[in-house]
């Protein structure tokens, strides 16, 4: 098993973060992980994307032309990105922010409110955490429980900032199961 993922934003959205929170899972569970981050030339605001491999095997190169996953932050991330994902693949689009889909039929696309559910939780720095939910939920690429294991590590000295990220994370992750249990119907 193979999967590779790309997560795609401005700078500030937590693109990185969300790379970086599936390799350390995917780490933990003693899986062959590479992350690979890309900044364009402003760190906030400007492009950013991460690609990310999971495999039970070693890994061959950390740069993925035709990903299985592309997570799309943005709407340019989606015009740029959206084209490479592999036939059959899974686009995630954070319909908070691109009021458009991609024109391509042969691929799985999820559109997720990822904004929308960190305000109304009063999280408004959390729109990353809701789309990995929604990411890992539908994707199952890295074990549900064991991030909820590291984003507690990660987040363990703001308990507070914690416990928000967790029902964050929940929320994304209901959308993300209940968009596979629509496939497998």
């Amino acid at each position: 098993m193979q999967k590779e993922v790309m997560f795609a934003g401005f700078g500030g959205q937590g693109v990185m973060s969300m790379g970086q929170f599936t390799a350390y899972t995917g780490m933990e569970e003693g899986l062959e992980v590479s992350w690979l981050p890309s900044y364009g030339p402003e760190m906030r605001g400007g492009t950013a994307y991460c690609y990310v491999v999971v495999a039970d095997r070693p890994i061959g190169s950390p740069i993925i032309d035709w990903p299985l996953y592309v997570v799309a932050m943005n709407r340019p991330s989606l015009d740029k990105f959206a084209p490479r994902v592999k036939k059959g693949g899974i686009l995630f689009i954070n319909s908070s922010l691109i009021d458009v889909t991609s024109e391509r039929t042969d691929i799985e696309q999820i559109l997720v409110p990822a904004n929308d559910i960190a305000i109304q939780l009063n999280a408004t720095r959390s729109a990353n955490i809701a789309m990995l939910g929604a990411f890992v939920g539908r994707t199952k690429i890295i074990g549900v429980e064991n991030l909820k294991k590291f984003i507690t590590k990660k987040f363990g000295k703001k308990p507070e900032i914690a416990d928000l990220n967790m029902k964050v994370l929940q929320e994304g992750l209901a959308l993300g199961e209940a968009e596979e249990a629509k496939q497998k119907a």
